[in-house]
């Protein structure tokens, strides 16, 4: 695969389909046609640790066109960002769908090839529907309560609230009772002064009696309320008295419970009596130990189904993706976890300062009993903006925590957030920050690994130079950067210690952050400076 010139590398080299489409390979042109794979070029016995990733997204892989082939050709794993994790796998109702996970898994496996696991846990790209779900509040038996009931056939005067119009008590109206008498176009609340429940569901049951045909509009505590097709308008019959049950919630925001009566053209309305009754919610929230229990069965359920379909062959993993909130400090000075009000946090239930440990036991026990080989796996914690020295150091704080409470964390997945800039000063800023970073992930004792290795162009006013508009010369200088880079991660960082780099674009996307660039007419894949840089770094050049 990839085969042209001086490179002797076939598709036998990693079994690749028979449909594969890759020769003469576009990639392989002038100026750099000679240069072997970039991973050929890192001495594996001077640098045993160390390995070069690659990000892809699944479908991008599964096709098993050009840039898998860029990808298996020249880095020894790939990363799929966010698209293995929870959030993509697991719907609402708990359903994992795993058929692309398993197809690039079953790909691999066969080619020889590795792969690096997407967060375990995260603040974002969760299942937050299944979650959600599940620390839902419990169904309860409820019964219904009697708010308020008025008998207007024993009352002399009306006392209640009129908005418009003069209602008044007939007396004997029926020959036996008196009721509240509703003159045409009134506006009265026909009952009123009861407690609402926001959550509550309420029944209003009048006995209304007409002598024409009329219809009438009622308002529940600031609700207009519909009645079928008649569209807010409640139809009674003349003749007899007539039961009219409404079904109704509080407008949200209301704080006083009434029923108003309004818009009757055609006829005086009677009322004789009126009662309210409502049903409260028939939900509980969870009491904290069934949302612990609710989530510690969710976590075993999605490290279960995650493992199983792995069965050891992904060893390296993220463990926790992004845990730092830089809007919120302890006491002590360290930036706190993230925490949320409105979806489910792990650590929110779990608990801080345990949930890493529960994680990293509960996902190691899968692993473990889907085959995979405890002594090969290794958990990192991914997290970006680390060039902010306070981040890093909350960063060693919390996982020094974890560590004290029985968590497995092999390493720092390092998000970089790189530019070159035509500025001198700056870029000399940009050069200081990038080994400041380097000389403290160091001491973390920790693996390191670097990821999102994308480096953006910037000119001497910091605007953006695009992939269309870069120069040959501006080329150069991100790309001898991009060796800059590298050279520094492979002398700061101890041997021992350095888990490797993941490009994060393997070609160019608006910004020119490729290997390759992408021709535009006949969009094939050409080697950039940038390509020559990563193969002249890493032989030590």
């Amino acid at each position: 695969m990839l085969a042209a010139g001086a490179l002797a590398v076939s598709c036998a080299d990693y079994n690749v389909t028979d449909d594969f489409k890759a020769d003469p390979d576009p990639t392989f042109v002038e100026p750099y046609k000679d240069l072997g794979p970039v991973k050929s070029y890192l001495d594996r016995t001077q640098y045993p640790n160390m390995t070069l990733g690659a990000t892809l997204r699944v479908t991008e892989f599964n096709k098993q066109e050009l840039a898998h082939a860029a990808a298996v050709t020249n880095f020894d794993n790939v990363a799929f960002g966010t698209s293995l994790m929870s959030g993509t796998i697991v719907n609402d109702k708990g359903v994992m769908n795993f058929l692309d996970m398993s197809d690039l898994l079953a790909h691999v496996e066969e080619i020889g090839y590795e792969v690096y696991g997407s967060p375990i846990v995260a603040n974002a790209n969760q299942a937050d529907g299944w979650l959600n779900r599940l620390t839902a509040p419990i169904e309860i038996s409820v019964d219904p309560i009697e708010d308020k009931f008025v008998d207007y056939t024993t009352m002399d005067v009306f006392t209640g609230t009129v908005v418009s119009g003069k209602p008044t008590i007939q007396k004997n109206y029926d020959g036996n009772d008196n009721a509240l008498k509703i003159p045409k176009f009134a506006k009265v609340y026909i009952v009123e002064d009861f407690d609402l429940d926001p959550l509550g569901t309420y029944t209003v049951t009048f006995y209304a009696q007409v002598d024409k045909d009329d219809n009438v509009i009622l308002t529940f505590s600031d609700n207009k309320i519909k009645d079928g097709a008649n569209d807010k308008k409640f139809d009674i019959k003349a003749g007899k008295w007539q039961k009219i049950v409404v079904e109704a919630v509080p407008a949200e925001g209301a704080t006083k419970g009434y029923l108003m009566l309004e818009g009757n053209k055609n006829s005086i309305v009677y009322i004789k009596s009126v009662q309210v009754i409502h049903t409260p919610d028939n939900h509980r929230p969870q009491t904290e130990k069934e949302r612990i229990d609710t989530i510690n069965y969710a976590l075993n359920a999605w490290c279960d189904g995650l493992m199983k379909i792995n069965e050891g062959r992904i060893n390296s993993f993220d463990l926790i993706d992004e845990p730092i909130d830089t809007k919120a400090t302890l006491d002590n000075g360290m930036f706190d976890l993230k925490h949320s009000t409105e979806n489910i946090f792990w650590q929110d239930i779990l608990g801080s300062e345990n949930y890493a440990p529960k994680v990293s036991k509960v996902a190691s026990a899968a692993y473990e009993k889907y085959g995979g080989n405890p002594a090969e796996l290794k958990f990192f914690i991914s997290e970006s903006g680390l060039d902010d020295n306070k981040k890093l150091e909350s960063l060693k704080y919390w996982i020094n925590i974890w560590d004290k409470n029985g968590a497995k964390i092999d390493g720092i997945n390092a998000k970089l957030n790189l530019y070159y800039s035509e500025d001198a000063a700056t870029q000399a800023a940009n050069k200081a920050s990038l080994d400041n970073l380097l000389t403290n992930l160091a001491a973390t004792g920790k693996l390191i690994r670097l990821s999102n290795f994308d480096i953006k162009y910037q000119d001497a006013t910091g605007a953006n130079v695009s992939a269309a508009d870069i120069k040959e010369a501006q080329r150069q200088q991100l790309a001898d950067y991009y060796g800059y880079v590298i050279k520094s991660y492979m002398t700061k960082i101890p041997h021992e210690k350095q888990a490797g780099l993941c490009k994060g674009n393997l070609a160019d996307t608006s910004d020119p952050v490729g290997l390759w660039s992408i021709n535009k007419d006949s969009k094939d894949w050409v080697r950039t400076a940038t390509y020559k840089a990563f193969c002249d770094a890493l032989s030590g050049k």
